[in-house]
């Protein structure tokens, strides 16, 4: 294998792949990032086995400068290799296997480093009987964004470290839950006439890393089979596992009737709980406090080590039963944040019922968030 490339174009490939790989693996290989070149390409590829990555650079790419002089292969230890290729001193480079070494030049600087065979390299999973649609890459960012802060983060139950995804037509249900809170949004998809009928869990993890990917694209082709979901994005193609296993019914949880509303700006109640979390994050309960009476919203936070706060809230509308309800603050920041700083409404029951946060009139529960109180007494 012999081949040259613009640096930063080989760089941006490699930070793409490199988000697959991690140190620890019980598979040693995967902690090397795979090279493939072939006659008219360049095929970079990272996997820590939940998750695999490939980034194709072809010689047609005028910005990457791919001149491919003998095809050939090999992986190379991913973290050190790719902290060489970032630290070269000219825009170029150029790569030449002599058997397992790889002989790596730009400007003044010459490094050897080892390598392994590639078929040594776990190779990537086979889509058969593969569902496939595209998608508007801006809308599944968002589909992401504004659900993957509910999800998981506990190993004792995997299935609820996963984004539950059912799929009907062109219409997308986006689930998730850690039992403590819960985040849905229902898309319909746009600019597709694909329709795909399926219901899966894919790790939150493998989201996080997608999420950057999709950044600036514009359509992206997902298919879907038995255990893995694929997501082409033209010359980066991302695979993950699916999560077996049902996910809990959670149409259930969310209540349909509420006693007491309030109305806000998103933002102002925000700013007020980043201010009561001050007070929250220094006690050991990390609670605050939301009082509804009269028309009027009362938010506070205590710490006995520290004091207290107390705030009255500009809400818009404060109507219905009176109640006085505590909350973890980052809970319903999260929940807020990824409202972009629409006016909102929240709901509630009975002040140990969940309550929702939705955007202001929303009235079928597209865009939801469920907290569940907090007893302090």
């Amino acid at each position: 294998m012999k081949f040259s490339i613009n640096r930063q174009a080989f760089v941006k490939a490699l930070n793409d792949v490199a988000r697959a790989i991690s140190s620890r693996t019980t598979i040693p290989i995967l902690t090397n990032i795979k090279l493939v070149l072939g006659e008219d390409e360049l095929v970079l590829t990272g996997s820590n086995a939940d998750i695999s990555i490939e980034s194709r650079i072809p010689a047609s790419d005028t910005n990457a400068k791919l001149v491919i002089d003998t095809p050939g292969g090999i992986t190379l230890p991913a973290t050190f290799f790719i902290n060489i290729v970032k630290h070269l001193p000219a825009d170029d480079l150029q790569i030449e296997l002599d058997g397992m070494r790889a002989l790596i030049t730009s400007g003044s600087a010459s490094f050897n480093i080892n390598g392994q065979d590639i078929h040594n390299y776990p190779q990537l999973p086979e889509m058969e009987d593969a569902q496939s649609l595209k998608v508007s890459a801006a809308q599944l960012i968002e589909l992401i964004a504004q659900t993957k802060i509910s999800a998981s983060t506990q190993e004792s139950r995997p299935i609820l470290t996963g984004i539950h995804l059912q799929l009907a037509g062109q219409s997308v249900k986006a689930v998730t839950t850690d039992s403590h809170r819960l985040s849905q949004r229902i898309v319909t998809l746009t600019g597709t006439d694909d329709q795909v009928n399926a219901n899966v869990i894919i790790p939150a993890k493998s989201f996080n890393e997608l999420q950057p990917l999709l950044e600036g694209k514009d359509r992206v082709e997902i298919k879907l089979s038995a255990n893995q979901a694929v997501f082409d994005l033209g010359n980066t193609v991302f695979y993950s596992r699916l999560l077996e296993g049902n996910y809990p019914e959670t149409d259930r949880l969310i209540p349909t009737e509420s006693t007491t509303e309030m109305t806000i700006d998103a933002g102002v109640l925000l700013a007020a709980i980043d201010r009561a979390s001050l007070l929250s994050h220094e006690s050991r309960n990390n609670v605050v406090q939301l009082v509804l009476s009269e028309g009027k919203a009362e938010l506070s936070g205590t710490s006995q080590e520290v004091g207290q706060v107390k705030e009255e809230l500009p809400a818009k509308t404060v109507v219905g039963e009176d109640l006085d309800i505590s909350f973890n603050p980052d809970y319903v920041r999260d929940a807020l944040r990824v409202l972009h700083g629409k006016t909102v409404e929240l709901k509630f029951t009975t002040n140990l019922r969940p309550f929702i946060v939705i955007p202001e009139g929303e009235t079928d529960n597209r865009q939801l968030q469920l907290i569940t109180p907090v007893r302090t007494f």
